[in-house]
């Protein structure tokens, strides 16, 4: 079994649509889907708000780096390009966690490196696993945690909407 947290978003052209492309996109692997948050931008890049979301996935034909390769063709499929980092993007789809992996790899770095530092993340994250535990700095500690010791203003940039994402059937 591979079991994988992801983390998606967007900020250009129909970004609901973009996010449900990823949870069409892997079907029946999507165990959970978060509520849709609009959210501020990260990492200073001046830019619109994002749509996010989080979704717990499953395949036991995939491993970590199979959910990255997954992630990049739904990513590609979306038009994404990488021009400015932290800038605005049709769909980003990040690897939260993976298994119990833990990875220094420079091309998949897990748990993902920044996750305790982002609401929007973490938010979504307690929607759909509310016991939800993240290795950070070696030390495994709950996500209610990590994001009660984010600044204010950070977890008031995730607001949830009345936008959904949803399972399609064939």
């Amino acid at each position: 079994m591979s079991r994988a947290v992801l983390s998606i978003g967007s900020n250009v052209g129909d970004s609901l649509a973009h996010l449900q492309s990823v949870v069409d996109g892997l079907g029946d692997r999507v165990l959970a889907i978060s509520p849709v948050y609009a959210t501020a931008p990260w990492g200073g890049v001046e830019q619109q708000d994002f749509l996010n979301a989080v979704l717990v996935v499953d395949d036991p034909a995939l491993d970590c780096f199979g959910w990255l390769r997954r992630g990049q063709q739904l990513e590609a499929e979306a038009d994404r390009v990488r021009s400015v980092r932290w800038g605005p993007r049709t769909l980003d789809v990040d690897i939260v966690t993976c298994d119990q992996v833990r990875s220094d790899d420079p091309e998949l770095t897990l748990p993902h490196p920044r996750a305790h530092e982002r609401a929007f993340v973490l938010v979504p994250w307690l929607d759909v696993e509310p016991d939800a535990m993240l290795p950070v700095e070696g030390k495994v500690t709950r996500v209610e945690t990590l994001l009660a010791a984010l600044d204010e203003d950070e977890r008031a940039g995730v607001r949830r909407t009345q936008l959904a994402l949803k399972r399609r059937s064939g």
